[in-house]
């Protein structure tokens, strides 16, 4: 049987405030990249529960989503290892809560508030090209409800295994 081919399915928080966005400085397998909280959608999670999760890993806010600003597909090549992934990213936007005294993920070397002439001025340091883009559809205005989003109840653990075909 040939080898089934999946996107690898990521989810990016988008916080400003005062004019300013909430990014992560982290190491990578290419260096030291810039970008948005962000990472892997895990088992058994809602894709807003993952963005909440994740943004509070990276940075130890809380997050609120509000909506979504967008479904990014890209594909990524390793400069260090040659390896090729496709990425699909849903992007939300909301508002960081607390911020709790607990360390930061592993690779994770600092958060910091950017405006979004300093994020333009340092695009060689982004993790992808789509964190720019991101921001910028945000300050265009570009939202989408939650609601367009449904998670069944078979993909939390709890539920029952329910066959899709």
């Amino acid at each position: 049987m040939p080898r089934i081919w999946k996107p690898s399915v990521t989810v990016a928080a988008i916080i400003e405030r005062d004019g300013l966005f909430l990014m992560i400085e982290e190491e990578t397998s290419d260096g030291i990249r810039i970008n948005q909280p962000a990472g892997h959608l895990d088992p058994y999670e809602s894709l807003e529960q993952a963005v909440i999760r994740e943004t509070l890993e990276e940075t130890a806010h809380d997050f609120t989503p509000t909506a979504l600003v967008g479904m990014y597909m890209s594909r990524y090549t390793s400069n260090r290892t040659g390896e090729e992934v496709t990425y699909l990213r849903f992007t939300f936007c909301g508002t960081a809560g607390r911020q709790h005294d607990r360390p930061l993920d592993d690779g994770i070397l600092r958060t910091m508030w950017l405006t979004r002439d300093e994020l333009a001025a340092c695009q060689e340091r982004h993790r992808s090209p789509i964190v720019l883009q991101c921001v910028d559809e945000y300050l265009a205005g570009r939202r989408a409800p939650l609601e367009l989003l449904h998670t069944h109840a078979s993909v939390y653990k709890e539920a029952p295994t329910t066959r899709f075909g």
